[in-house]
């Protein structure tokens, strides 16, 4: 059997060049997170947006450790006047409006068809002023990158940063998206002989769930066209990571890997990933350790070698070699991570598609069939994978790869891993992205950390709810695998708190993790807050940063950015009709959220009343 290195193929997608990745032994820290509960901490003031308390200690980022008074931070989130006063009076009566509209279901449901029928009455011009005033101009920033520059000016002038990202998208029908996503997500051998390749339902592609756009509203859907189509998309990324990097000094660009190549792969490398992962859970079973959380099950390496040539891996020679020349297992066990490393780079692509067969132990081909073409596919995804990491370094942007759907998950988030790799080794500069309403989110959260840990980069993480949960659940049901998300919200909650609590304790260890805490969920924030003062991190430090939709929370958002937290909103940005898939689900979003609480209308309204009291009826922003 032979395994040689992946790392280097995903970083430089170049097959003359491998790159050898060590494991280097560190430091370990439990895996379990803090049991102190939020009622310890919690602490309410009313009245101001910044308060003073008693002074905790703080550890500096420096290579000495220094001791340094902070005092505790608390923010008043029903503090108005601090909240919205980077908007003037027609803001705060537009977003008013929208937010209204958004609640009126025959609107929400007919917003493609409304819009059609305005265009066609008023006529472009005049539709497109009538979107500036409402939709569009409530959610999206401008029409390219040098309209965007004044609000991307004044949001840093009240303490809010950017992550930028162009919001164009096919307007597809769903018979058109279904034919895409068939098209590009079934390989040449499948469509040959269908069912003879060892793919699991969930990692093949299914018709009825081709359009993947169904049931999400809070993300952009990619549909691969062909090869073309995917440089141009590279470039678009590029303008958005240069046009972040000319508006500001620390800000974030957004990418998507289904934008960058061909999904089959991704869906064929998430298996293995997938399986790689399942074979060794059935290997620690074996050793009576199946109990023991993910990153204490360590298998003895002579049971290991036993169990493969038993199972008819391969011979006990081939088996030295592939563990021993990988110079893991010194210690005589190998873990998790030890044994992610295995999954190796080959000059071939092609040869990384074999996957154990958990029945006989085999290892057996995911297909029959790889052609040419789709090996170099392949290659393109990744070079520009890496063309991107290199501009993001280039203009002192930080790179944010999104979540995807969990057929696609695995892959993304290894290509995100090497890259971190690769490029964090001085200063965090890609993040990946963790979907908390999977059961699998803090397992997922905790590998990446220790893997960090071990090689010594800085980890980056965006901690999120998720985008797709009825699509997956639906997905999962009606083909019949596993529902890979949480059983309800309270679940997600906890699983979310509970992956921020064990990345806030990695920061304070080391000071080399950071996470965005991407939420609008203000009992979220708070909780953050908190455990920030506990911890004695200082929000100057940038380790930890909050990120809201452009439109949405500002009563979150500004009042952070004015206490001197990095907090950012996602900026949306292109042609107003480029960008009508995107607004018609900001629509169907704010719909759910503005009838589960109308706090937000509320404090609007409540901000509205104090001006007019205090005779502010034309108030202008000044920044």
């Amino acid at each position: 059997m032979s395994c040689t290195k992946f790392a280097a193929a995903l970083v430089r997608a170049n097959p003359g060049n491998v790159r050898n990745v060590r494991i280097s032994p560190g430091r370990c820290r439990s895996t379990v997170a803090s049991t102190k509960s939020k009622e310890e901490t919690h602490q309410q003031i009313d009245g101001c947006s910044v308060v003073e308390a008693e002074p905790v200690e703080l550890i500096s980022q420096g290579t000495h450790v220094k001791k340094t008074l902070l005092n505790k931070i608390s923010i008043d989130f029903d503090n108005t006047q601090e909240a919205y006063r980077s908007k003037g009076n027609i803001e705060l009566l537009r977003s008013l409006l929208v937010f209204k509209l958004c609640t009126i279901d025959v609107l929400v449901d007919k917003n493609k068809e409304l819009m059609d029928l305005t265009k066609k009455v008023f006529g472009q011009w005049m539709f497109e002023k009538i979107m500036k005033l409402t939709f569009y101009g409530q959610f999206v920033a401008g029409e390219d990158h040098n309209s965007i520059k004044p609000l991307i000016r004044k949001n840093q002038a009240f303490g809010v940063g950017a992550v930028l990202d162009y919001s164009v998208e096919e307007d597809l029908t769903q018979e058109e998206a279904e034919k895409k996503d068939m098209d590009s997500c079934v390989s040449e051998a499948e469509k040959e002989s269908p069912g003879e390749d060892h793919r699991e339902k969930k990692y093949q592609a299914h018709r009825q769930f081709g359009d993947r756009r169904g049931g999400v509203t809070s993300a952009r859907t990619y549909f691969y066209a062909d090869e073309s189509k995917c440089d141009n998309q590279m470039e678009t990324f590029i303008n958005c990571i240069k046009a972040s990097g000319g508006a500001s000094t620390d800000g974030f660009s957004a990418i998507k890997m289904t934008a960058l190549g061909r999904p089959q792969f991704l869906l064929q490398f998430s298996q293995v990933l997938v399986k790689w992962r399942q074979f060794f859970k059935v290997l620690s079973a074996q050793q009576g350790k199946s109990d023991m959380k993910v990153l204490e099950q360590k298998l003895e390496l002579e049971q290991l070698k036993e169990s493969m040539i038993e199972m008819g891996v391969g011979a006990k020679g081939d088996i030295e070699n592939w563990i021993t020349g990988e110079k893991l297992g010194v210690s005589g066990t190998l873990d998790l991570l030890d044994w992610n490393s295995l999954i190796n780079d080959t000059t071939s692509i092609s040869n990384l598609l074999m996957v154990p067969n958990l029945e006989t132990g085999h290892l057996e081909p995911l297909m029959k069939k790889f052609t040419a073409e789709e090996e170099s596919q392949m290659k393109r995804m990744l070079q520009r994978v890496d063309v991107l990491a290199k501009h993001a370094m280039e203009n002192g942007v930080r790179l944010m790869v999104d979540a995807e759907q969990t057929y696609f998950q695995p892959a993304i988030s290894r290509l995100a891993l090497e890259m971190q790799r690769k490029f964090n080794r001085e200063k965090p500069i890609i993040f990946n992205t963790y979907q908390c309403y999977l059961k699998d989110a803090y397992d997922n959260v905790t590998v990446d950390v220790e893997l960090s840990r071990r090689e010594g980069w800085y980890f980056g993480a965006k901690l999120v709810r998720g985008a797709y949960m009825y699509q997956e659940r639906d997905r999962a049901k009606e083909i019949g695998y596993e529902d890979p998300i949480n059983p309800d919200y309270e679940a997600t909650n906890r699983m979310y708190h509970k992956c921020l609590e064990y990345v806030l304790e990695e920061i304070d260890h080391s000071r080399k993790a950071n996470v965005m805490v991407a939420t609008h969920n203000e009992d979220t924030v708070k909780y953050t807050l908190e455990k920030m003062n506990e911890m004695g991190l200082s929000p100057a430090e940038n380790k930890v940063y909050f990120g809201q939709l452009l439109g949405m929370c500002d009563q979150i958002s500004f009042p952070l950015g004015q206490a001197g937290f990095p907090v950012y909103k996602y900026v949306p940005y292109g042609p107003v009709n480029e960008v009508m898939p995107y607004l018609s689900r900001r629509a169907q979003e704010n719909r759910g959220f503005m009838k589960g609480s109308q706090r937000e209308r509320s404090l609007l309204w409540t901000e509205l009343k104090r001006r007019v009291l205090a005779g502010q009826i034309v108030y202008k922003p000044a920044y």
